[in-house]
């Protein structure tokens, strides 16, 4: 049987897949031919997808007995729809799991345990936040693929020429730069978002977050937390700070802004490396700034993590299990992560990964220095849906359309019922 409840002896917890069970759309096995494995992979189908594609056949090359099915879906539909086959019929046996969707789905019983297993051998080589953050009730159910977080991006070139020599380190000091860029070139020195993922570094920077899920309590409306809004929203208006775009297309908007140079800065991650040199400002890659977000009254700066783990689906059978975390291991290798950095640009996981040559990109050197200030989200299975009600409010907030006291209480709101066991 090509999927079924695994009892396997590989890994003896997989009672916990006993709600994940049946078959997929990978193609059945020949008994005595090599082992099919299905890989759901969440990439930029364009930019990044090849690199992967690679590595695979490389796989395959290096591994007779295995071969692997590559699928990629769009990551706005991956989650939907690997909820919808893990509940069902069946998922694949790998899958590119956003480090949110880590924690839902191991609740759930869809993710196979990984530690002491083959695919979590070099776990010694990861970074330990990482794998702190692919665990959930104890047990570790991604190995850590590609990582990001959050920057303060800037053209080098606009600030010197304001007589700017280092980055902001405060919000206030970003204002003061923005302003002094304004003067001296005659363009916008800041541009920030809407979005709730980004409006995350100011939460931090108070030392706050939407919840507390220690002491399960919603926190997105303490004094903290509107002391961080307050700042957010005050850098959409005053000399050189943009206003701010609540449009459809804002993203695409500042990202043009950017490396067009029609703005000296904006918070970014790394997954915009490429796209950033393929800007006007920055064919000279020399000429991209990359510094630890701003820091908040605390005075300590914070943006979240982000990134994707690879993770093994707990209903396929022991021949399969055992052939994903073989491939797992080897997708996230020193050598393929190294691999991958050099071709999209993205940033490994593990510091045996960044050679020589991989810190030769001054974006991934860049973003290697601020991931001290990259802060892990709590194993909380619902938390990255907690963004969903600030991405509703806060455009109404920056826009102009609705009160800061009013958008955050509606927040709370809409909060309190995606974890109604927490208090206000």
């Amino acid at each position: 049987m090509r999927r079924g409840i695994a009892a396997t002896a590989l890994v003896a917890s997989l009672a916990l897949a006993a709600t994940a069970c049946g078959g997929d759309d990978s193609g059945s096995d020949n008994s005595s031919g090599p082992t099919t494995i299905t890989w759901w992979d969440t990439s930029n189908a364009t930019n990044e997808a090849p690199t992967y594609q690679a590595l695979v056949k490389e796989f395959e090359a290096a591994n007779k007995d295995i071969k692997v099915k590559y699928v990629n879906v769009p990551f706005d539909q991956a989650q939907n729809k690997f909820d919808t086959a893990a509940g069902s019929k069946g998922a694949p046996d790998v899958l590119r799991s956003e480090v949110g969707w880590t924690p839902a789905f191991a609740k759930k019983g869809y993710f196979l345990p990984l530690d002491g297993t083959e695919a979590l051998a070099d776990q010694s080589n990861f970074k330990s936040n990482l794998i702190e953050q692919a665990k959930y009730d104890g047990k570790t159910y991604g190995v850590p693929f590609v990582t990001d977080t959050l920057a303060l991006v800037y053209n080098k070139q606009l600030f010197t020429k304001a007589g700017i020599t280092e980055a902001p380190k405060t919000w206030d000091d970003l204002k003061k730069a923005a302003a002094t860029i304004k003067d001296k070139t005659g363009v916008d020195g800041y541009w920030g978002s809407t979005q709730a993922y980004y409006a995350q570094t100011f939460l931090y920077g108070e030392g706050t977050d939407t919840v507390d899920a220690g002491a399960k309590k919603i926190t997105v409306n303490s004094d903290a937390a509107k002391k961080a809004y307050g700042t957010w929203l005050s850098l959409f208006d005053g000399k050189g700070l943009h206003k701010a775009d609540t449009t459809a297309d804002a993203y695409a908007h500042i990202q043009d802004a950017f490396v067009n140079g029609k703005v000296a800065a904006i918070v970014q991650g790394p997954w915009e490396i490429t796209n950033f040199y393929k800007g006007t400002a920055f064919k000279d890659k020399a000429n991209l700034g990359i510094a630890t977000v701003p820091a908040g009254s605390t005075g300590k700066a914070g943006a979240p993590t982000g990134g994707h783990n690879l993770s093994i689906y707990a209903g396929s059978d022991s021949a399969h299990q055992k052939a994903a975390l073989k491939f797992v291991n080897f997708m996230t290798s020193a050598k393929s992560q190294a691999s991958i950095a050099l071709k999209n640009s993205t940033l490994p996981t593990r510091d045996d990964a960044y050679t020589a040559e991989v810190k030769a990109d001054p974006g991934i050197a860049g973003y290697q220095g601020v991931l001290a200030a990259a802060q892990p989200r709590p194993a909380l299975p619902e938390y990255s849906s907690l963004w969903g009600p600030l991405d509703t409010e806060l455009p109404k907030i920056a826009g102009g359309k609705e009160s800061l006291d009013k958008g955050l209480s509606n927040v709370e709101v809409a909060i309190a019922k995606l974890v109604p066991d927490f208090s206000k």
